[in-house]
């Protein structure tokens, strides 16, 4: 794309409504093919991001959702061991004298077709694709230098293959909630932005691109709750994903205007948490008193 303004425009159509930071930040990631290191509060769409982007240049979208633990094979690749093991028994069966030559049986079990590709490698090979690597900030160190080495020569190297190499390299999107603070070589490896909840009329907007059948009273009353319980110290405030919910939620129930029964009824969509149901009772008190 040509500028800034040209990935507003596409993430538009998709439905994502993203500010002019957040444009330039993914233009200048495609132009210098950089990977994108996004932070926020959960629920500010992130992987939404990633979505929108493989829609945009409508190629696969390719996912590592990361977790304590995982560790490049669960990135990278693996044997399908089973099928090695079946094609090893075929040999046999097949050798008239029931001995194998052991070079030649190796081989053939490290073939391309016992090799099962994990996201990164998936995105190397089929490239160009969006790579989501979601949550990284869950994995650990181990892992994140791994990503640093992929992400710097866009390659990877099987020692019974050889060395795969992206043609291109995918467009990259990591997510972050910042559960603990990423190391600074792979920071510095990507363009970073920190996404923030949107204002009122943005947040409302996306409403409506979302879910154009939610009535425009009934987005800006859902929207100016959200916004206000996220100043009441929830253990998880809600997001744009909860505001979604709550609008798809009320809507389903043909609610046309917020009034306390009905919020109290669909709180579910809203909170996750027993501590925050109460406290968000008591706040929906008081915002519809004040209205």
């Amino acid at each position: 794309m040509e500028s800034p303004q040209a990935v507003n425009d596409a993430l538009a159509s998709t439905g994502y409504l993203g500010d002019d930071a957040l444009a330039t930040v993914v233009f200048l990631a495609e132009q210098m093919q950089r990977p994108v290191l996004l932070e926020g509060e959960p629920g500010t769409g992130k992987t939404a991001l990633a979505e929108a982007m493989a829609q945009v240049y409508d190629v696969p979208l390719i996912r590592l959702q990361c977790y304590e633990g995982i560790d490049a094979s669960q990135a990278l690749y693996d044997w399908d061991f089973p099928r090695q093991i079946l094609h090893l028994r075929t040999l046999e069966a097949a050798s008239r004298t029931g001995e194998l030559d052991p070079t030649e049986a190796e081989k053939s079990l490290f073939d391309e077709r016992f090799l099962l590709a994990r996201p990164v490698l998936r995105a190397l090979r089929e490239s160009p694709a969006v790579l989501l690597i979601d949550e990284v900030d869950r994995a650990d160190d181990e892992f994140e230098a791994f990503l640093l080495e992929v992400l710097s020569t866009w390659s990877v190297s099987i020692p019974e293959l050889g060395t795969v190499a992206a043609a291109s390299p995918p467009f990259v999107v990591l997510t972050s909630n910042r559960t603990r603070e990423l190391h600074d070589a792979l920071k510095r490896r990507c363009l970073y932005h920190w996404i923030d909840h949107p204002g009122l009329d943005r947040e409302v907007a996306i409403v409506r691109s979302r879910e154009p059948e939610v009535g425009e009273t009934l987005a800006r009353q859902v929207v100016g709750m959200v916004q206000q319980l996220r100043s009441e110290q929830l253990l998880k405030p809600p997001g744009v994903a909860e505001t979604l919910d709550w609008a798809r939620a009320l809507m389903r129930l043909g609610v046309e205007e917020l009034d306390l029964e009905s919020a109290a009824r669909t709180l579910g969509a809203v909170v996750k948490y027993r501590e925050d149901a109460d406290r968000v009772k008591h706040a929906l008190d008081r915002m519809m008193a004040s209205r």
